[in-house]
């Protein structure tokens, strides 16, 4: 892989929109080198847009992105980052098995709602069966 990728690189690798890029620019999330008009993604905003994507398919917000986004330092300690990554997941998992646990409980309840209703349906129709 080349040392940098363009927007339409990016779009294409990622599966990504060119707003989405824009938009992770503007939110400082990513920083692309500008040659006037045209943007050209390093190895690090690669890995950043990786994380950015992975976090929004977990559910995590832009802020919550950035916070462990923010902690990584090159030559740095990794613990700081590693750990609040594993803080706001596992807020997030709890979530996520709660809604899970609800949805569940929904889709129960919808699919003896609708096995009611298929009887009543049922009856009805015999009724009007038996009436002819």
């Amino acid at each position: 892989m080349t040392e940098t990728m363009t927007i339409r690189e990016m779009c294409d690798a990622y599966n990504v929109t060119p707003r989405t890029l824009r938009f992770y620019e503007a939110k400082e999330l990513l920083s692309p080198i500008r040659q006037g008009q045209k943007r050209l993604f390093t190895r690090r905003d690669r890995t950043r847009l990786t994380l950015i994507l992975r976090g929004k398919r977990f559910g995590l917000s832009l802020e919550e992105i950035r916070q462990i986004l923010d902690l990584y330092r090159p030559d740095g300690d990794p613990h700081p980052q590693l750990s609040e990554a594993c803080t706001i997941g596992e807020r997030h998992l709890e979530r996520m098995i709660a809604q899970r646990a609800s949805l569940d409980e929904a889709i129960k309840e919808l699919e003896e709602q609708l096995q009611i209703g298929r009887e009543q349906l049922a009856e009805i129709e015999a009724a009007k069966r038996a009436a002819e």
